[in-house]
């Protein structure tokens, strides 16, 4: 969370939502212990240990699914609550996490997450969803003391042809903050305003940002504080 707030101070709160479970959820750590190469145990035989194989598939058909249904103490068994396949995995990756912690500590489990999660490419900028960007553009510049952002027709090709193609920019006085491309000018003009608020919520101060946590190990290690953004706009 907190690289995701350094790295990207003015995201979204829905949008830092959504990149820190694309980098941390349990889909996306059940991903990553497959390509570690766990796999699935199934039931335990009588020639392997019992403690460590706990792993039964539910075997299909009609009779399977009345013992499903059938209340446990009545079959006789004793009750333990299952997980999902995906939920297993995800434990098991964060358990390897929490191991590295307890025995090599916090710098190590540092390092090891920047090279397993943090290596890993998000697109951020696919986590948007605008309802209305034009309207949410103008109360931004607005806000930010900004003038009020005009659409100008940039160009266009094809006007009486199947494709049209139009180009609009988007521009707060002489500087253009925003450019789209679509089939009408209308839808031109939209994404122009996404690609303008894009820029604006994607805003990274530096390549490398120190975090928070960079003092845990020596409080007196040189630290430069992160960029504080007010907040998103609300439309």
């Amino acid at each position: 969370t907190e690289w995701l707030l350094c790295t990207y101070p003015r995201l979204p709160t829905e949008v830092l939502r959504a990149a820190l479970s694309a980098y941390t959820g349990e889909k996306a750590l059940a991903a990553m212990g497959r390509e570690w190469g766990v796999e699935c145990a199934f039931e335990p035989k009588a020639d392997v240990d019992a403690g460590l194989l706990q792993f039964k598939r539910l075997p299909p058909g009609p009779e399977a699914e009345a013992k499903m249904y059938k209340p446990w103490q009545e079959r006789g068994e004793r009750w333990e609550q299952g997980v999902a396949e995906e939920e297993a995995i995800a434990s098991f990756v964060t358990s390897t996490f929490a191991g590295v912690y307890l025995h090599e500590g916090l710098s190590p489990v540092k390092q090891f997450f920047r090279q397993h999660v943090l290596s890993r490419r998000l697109e951020v900028d696919k986590l948007f969803n605008f309802v209305q960007p034009t309207r949410e553009l103008s109360s931004l510049c607005s806000r930010e003391g900004f003038e009020p952002p005009v659409a100008r027709h940039i160009g266009e090709t094809g006007r009486r042809s199947i494709a049209p193609v139009f180009i609009v920019g988007v521009y707060s006085g002489l500087e253009k903050i925003g450019e789209g491309h679509g089939g009408s000018k209308d839808e031109a003009r939209i994404r122009a305003a996404v690609n303008a608020l894009k820029g604006w919520y994607l805003y990274s101060p530096a390549p490398q940002v120190d975090l928070p946590s960079k003092t845990d190990d020596d409080p007196r290690a040189p630290f430069r504080p992160a960029v504080i953004d007010v907040g998103e706009v609300v439309v």
